[in-house]
């Protein structure tokens, strides 16, 4: 799920507003966009690229980046996933439960991966980004050794730019999404993390509802790079939805405080703001 600079991406709704600004971002960063996919539009050019009717005539590809609503995320998924797709980013938020479901029978059954729904994407610092983060802004990203997950797009890219102004840089920003049905957790994040010899270290980023962050904690426990943490939403109330459609406390475990000691105990450095990340990283032996 780490994107690379060899990955060849086709973009579904291309064609709209924000497909075609992100697109063009994209490409002015190094991601290897080699099309689109859009019925309506199928056979036209767009920012230099061919535009198809479906994942069978986009031609090979690995990474397939919806750009979709979530009532049409379930058929450009299925579309992705049997025309090849080993990766699907999907960005919709309050996509169908019973759609993801599906989707995601049918990627374990096609050996694919998804990332998201409400996911801001995936980053390579130097290689490219497939998503809506501000890959393209040196600022918030740059090639290094930090590796980040999060739930959240925009507290994603505060902890980035956090760590760019201390010195360091990112090997890989892998953002999980936030919606009540993850296609990759933050555990199966970390575990690419660890196998990824480019990453010497990992800043978590969580926040309230679900358990994605205690399930995690039983992979920090046994890493062997270090973790850093942050958990959103330390006053939020029980039983309300606090921004993204995961965002709520449901049961006791799934509070603030359940998830900082889960992950206190793994072994993990959490940290009260995310300004405290780099000064965690250091603690730890991390060097800019």
């Amino acid at each position: 799920m780490i994107l690379r600079g060899s990955d060849r991406v086709v973009v579904w709704g291309m064609t709209g507003r924000q497909g075609s600004f992100w697109t063009e971002r994209m490409i002015g960063c190094g991601t290897r966009v080699v099309g689109g996919v859009q019925p309506a539009r199928a056979g036209m050019v767009h920012l230099g690229l061919p535009v198809r009717g479906d994942a069978a005539d986009a031609g090979g590809f690995e990474v397939a980046l919806l750009f979709v609503p979530p009532a049409a995320v379930r058929a450009a998924a299925l579309d992705a996933i049997g025309g090849g797709a080993r990766l699907v980013v999907v960005l919709a938020e309050f996509v169908p439960v019973q759609d993801m479901l599906v989707v995601l029978a049918t990627a374990r059954r096609r050996g694919a991966r998804v990332v998201g729904a409400n996911t801001a994407g995936l980053v390579t610092p130097g290689e490219g980004f497939a998503g809506i983060m501000p890959a393209f802004n040196p600022r918030v990203f740059r090639p290094g050794r930090i590796g980040v997950v999060s739930r959240s797009g925009s507290l994603g890219t505060l902890a980035c730019l956090n760590l760019v102004r201390a010195g360091y840089g990112q090997s890989a920003f892998i953002g999980i999404g936030g919606d009540a049905v993850p296609g990759t957790t933050s555990r199966e994040a970390l575990q690419a993390l660890e196998a990824d010899p480019r990453t010497q270290a990992v800043v978590l980023l969580g926040e309230i509802g679900g358990a994605l962050e205690q399930d995690a904690a039983g992979f920090v426990r046994d890493m062997r790079k270090p973790v850093v943490a942050f958990i959103a939403g330390a006053a939020a109330p029980p039983g309300r939805r606090m921004g993204h459609a995961g965002a709520i406390i449901d049961g006791v475990g799934e509070t603030h405080e359940a998830k900082r000691i889960a992950l206190e105990e793994a072994g993990a450095v959490v940290v009260a703001t995310p300004a405290d990340l780099p000064a965690a990283l250091e603690r730890r032996g991390i060097p800019t």
